[in-house]
């Protein structure tokens, strides 16, 4: 990822849990209504890559299927985050990665907002801040550099 300098050189790594969603018929039947769920949006981010670690969100236990909120109704998902330690630098990194990847992933009625968990960061305020603030976010994007390490993240999330 060209990150030189590890801040966590040892995260804990978490055995996977095989997880695999029901296929339907209706599921490719246009006509029928399919409201977006925790575990279909869980299921777009948990293979995002760690930015420090050849690791996924999921393998560090970042993100849970239980910190996902979708309101379909509403058109509103609510995603809350542990970094693996309480002075993560990736923690906005990895908040820009979730963001992206849903943004190109839900469909554009869909308010996003990304929260790290409270109490698990030092600085969760202010990078909960910079997460929700759609003029940050897309100045980071334009930094071609930090968009490069995001899409490298992504990758594997396909």
């Amino acid at each position: 990822m060209n990150i030189t300098q590890k801040v966590n050189t040892a995260p804990q790594v978490y055995e996977v849990e095989s997880q695999t969603r029901e296929v339907l018929k209706t599921d490719f039947d246009d006509s029928v209504s399919d409201p977006i769920d925790a575990k279909e949006v869980y299921d777009q981010i948990r293979k995002i890559n760690d930015p420090e670690h050849p690791l996924t969100l999921e393998q560090l236990r970042v993100i849970n299927c239980g910190h996902i909120t979708v309101d379909d109704a509403a058109s509103h998902v609510v995603i809350e985050f542990t970094p693996t330690i309480p002075h993560c630098s990736m923690a906005t990194l990895i908040g820009l990665c979730i963001r992206v990847r849903l943004l190109r992933s839900l469909p554009e009625r869909f308010k996003v907002d990304i929260r790290v968990r409270e109490g698990t960061h030092q600085s969760e305020a202010d990078v909960n801040k910079q997460l929700n603030d759609k003029e940050r976010v897309a100045a980071a994007l334009e930094n071609t550099y930090l968009l490069d390490v995001v899409n490298q993240c992504l990758a594997t999330a396909a």
